[in-house]
């Protein structure tokens, strides 16, 4: 689609704040009205819509996307997307190690233990961690109270949630972010200790380093998107 208008404004509607395009209220691919209930996260999608040249980009714009499947998929039932959240706590990231070699398992003890500790002192759970890749059980109180806590955030939360626990694989490492226990970039280090150990062994694969690099761009419309929440 072109670009087919001049100016975007931010108008409040209600406890929303909706973005218009030349006076035009912006709608979602469903036809709602692209409504948020921050100021700063409008003016942030505003931002997107100013930004387009001639031709629209869905991938140039997340902030926008977020929203929309904040509004679409995820307000009209958010037990059930937050239930499918919840189901990366039994099999997060940070519970699987690496038997050798010795700097990689200290790597992967210094950027993990500290989340996990947090997460223990938060959330009153015990952890099971194992070595390989084989699936380790974890308590079930464990898995009630990370649900428990995903399920406690609203659907605008829960959009931006979800792509930093699916690129990351770690539930317990986004709930620690948005509660502030560690920033955007430490996560995003912490996540990719074993691709960082793997690129210092073997040398970058341009493929690989492609495909991190979409994810990064995809984190961080997530945490700006998130942080626009607060």
């Amino acid at each position: 689609m072109k670009r087919f208008w001049n100016k975007v404004s931010v108008a409040r509607e209600g406890d929303r704040f909706g973005i218009a395009l030349d006076g035009k209220p912006v709608r979602t691919p469903g036809r709602l009205p692209l409504a948020v209930p921050h100021a700063a996260l409008a003016e942030a999608i505003a931002g997107e819509w100013r930004g387009v040249g001639d031709t629209i980009d869905p991938r140039a714009m997340p902030l926008t996307g977020l929203a929309n499947a904040a509004l679409e998929r995820i307000a009209p039932d958010p037990a059930a997307f937050a239930a499918g959240l919840a189901r990366y706590g039994e099999s997060d990231l940070l519970y699987y190690r690496a038997e050798e070699p010795a700097p990689l398992v200290e790597r992967q003890q210094a950027a993990w233990d500290p989340l996990l500790e947090w997460a223990r002192t938060r959330y009153d759970v015990h952890f099971e961690t194992a070595t390989g890749v084989m699936p380790r059980a974890q308590p079930a109180p464990t898995i009630a109270r990370l649900s428990d806590a995903i399920a406690a955030r609203d659907a605008f939360e829960l959009a931006a949630l979800s792509p930093i626990v699916t690129i990351t694989g770690s539930l317990v490492g986004a709930l620690a972010l948005i509660e502030g226990a560690i920033d955007a970039e430490g996560l995003w280090t912490a996540s990719q200790v074993d691709e960082a150990w793997q690129a210092e062994m073997w040398g970058v694969d341009e493929l690989a380093a492609q495909a991190t690099a979409a994810r990064r761009a995809e984190y961080d419309g997530a945490v700006k998107f998130l942080s626009a929440l607060g």
